[in-house]
């Protein structure tokens, strides 16, 4: 019979074992990895993104000069503490630091969050206010609340354009001065994001990670490139968790009809909490003769063991689980190979008996999977 989600506990394995996790980040892969290969989780990574170094940057540096010569600053918006603090160590390596500081001294200083605050306070610059809640919306409603017509605003960015913020402070009558700090095109070598959208389409991903809009748009953009999206979209709605680290992220995906889980704060640690959250609560129980068959994504936990289990054998075990107890016959389960695999030859009933019998190694007790004679396979759950 099926039982309910247990409630994950620090004292069962590791909540991500058994689940491979695609990592599409580019800043900060490792650390995000790290946080969840320590909770168990195998990682692919397949950088979707490649950031362009701020020394190197020839729109900062033009954005940058353009708002230093281009007259008083009224206001300056510092969105991250990371990119504030990387705009002044640029201007200070181009020998604009000084002046950069001078004109934002003069300007009311805006930062949206605390990290954005420390980085405008280590800068030896006070900012004016700050929201509670480290919403740009919040940001938007202070500055028309103040008023921006004839104003100049500097907005420092982070990666990803905020065009309704912009454009709002525009349609109010401000000058509005973008810097695009830490600019983001396409990885050098596209051939371990390319690995990476194959393992999705084959069903060896559990779940896939974002930390950027231009990393899912990336996504998109090399799988369709390659002819894969459709697959890959029917992968992201039905099967394959997607795990964003906030609603912007997400923005790309969501248009398209793929279901985002994001955490409430937008941070990598939060997202990582929360993938290991929702991720254990997919997973499907059984109880078969008093004894507890967990199945995850890439394993199954029998007795309290996690125990690997090939991809062929765990879709024709994902297949059973689905009507636990009934016969599904050879050919249905062959059927299932050929989806799983999306090739036609060699996909017959003996290969159906081979996965079977690697199943049966797998989970180390033959008798959970029946053989019913001239009709096929079922596991050994009584029906109900």
């Amino acid at each position: 019979m099926l039982l309910e989600v247990p409630e994950v506990t620090e004292s069962q394995i590791s909540p991500l074992a058994g689940y491979t996790i695609g990592v599409t980040a580019a800043r900060r892969a490792d650390e995000l990895g790290a946080l969840m290969e320590r909770r168990g989780a195998t990682v692919l990574h397949g950088a979707a993104i490649r950031i362009i170094p701020l020394a190197d940057d020839s729109d900062l540096l033009a954005a940058t000069t353009n708002l230093l010569e281009g007259g008083p600053v009224d206001f300056a918006v510092a969105t991250t503490g990371i990119g504030f603090r990387g705009w002044i160590e640029a201007a200070d390596g181009w020998g604009l630091g000084q002046r950069l500081l001078d004109v934002l001294r003069k300007a009311d200083v805006l930062a949206r969050g605390p990290k954005a605050k420390g980085a405008v306070r280590a800068a030896g610059l006070v900012e004016k206010w700050s929201p509670e809640s480290e919403a740009s919306a919040e940001l938007l409603d202070y500055l028309l609340d103040v008023g921006v017509e004839g104003k100049r605003v500097a907005v420092q960015l982070h990666g990803e354009p905020l065009r309704e913020f912009v454009e709002a402070l525009r349609s109010a009558g401000a000058e509005v001065v973008e810097i695009p700090v830490y600019r983001w095109t396409g990885p050098v070598d596209p051939g371990p994001l390319e690995r990476l959208i194959d393992a999705v389409l084959a069903g060896q991903v559990d779940a896939i990670t974002f930390t950027s809009a231009p990393a899912a748009a990336s996504v998109l953009e090399t799988a369709d490139r390659l002819g894969r999206l459709e697959p890959l979209l029917e992968a992201l709605r039905e099967r394959v968790l997607v795990v964003g680290v906030g609603s912007i992220t997400a923005g790309p995906l969501t248009s398209l009809g793929v279901p985002v889980v994001c955490p409430e704060r937008a941070r990598i640690g939060a997202l990582v909490r929360e993938l290991a959250v929702t991720l254990p609560q997919r997973a499907v129980r059984l109880s078969i003769e008093g004894r507890d068959l967990e199945l995850r994504g890439q394993a199954v936990v029998f007795d309290g063991e996690l125990r690997p289990v090939p991809p062929a054998p765990m879709a024709l075990l994902r297949a059973l689980a689905a009507t636990p107890g009934r016969v599904l016959s050879r050919p249905a389960l062959a059927g299932v190979l050929r989806r799983h695999s999306g090739r036609e030859a060699g996909v017959d009933e003996h290969a159906v008996e081979t996965a079977v019998g690697r199943l049966r190694a797998a989970l180390g007790d033959p008798s959970l999977v029946q053989t019913v004679v001239k009709r096929g396979y079922r596991l050994a759950v009584p029906l109900a």
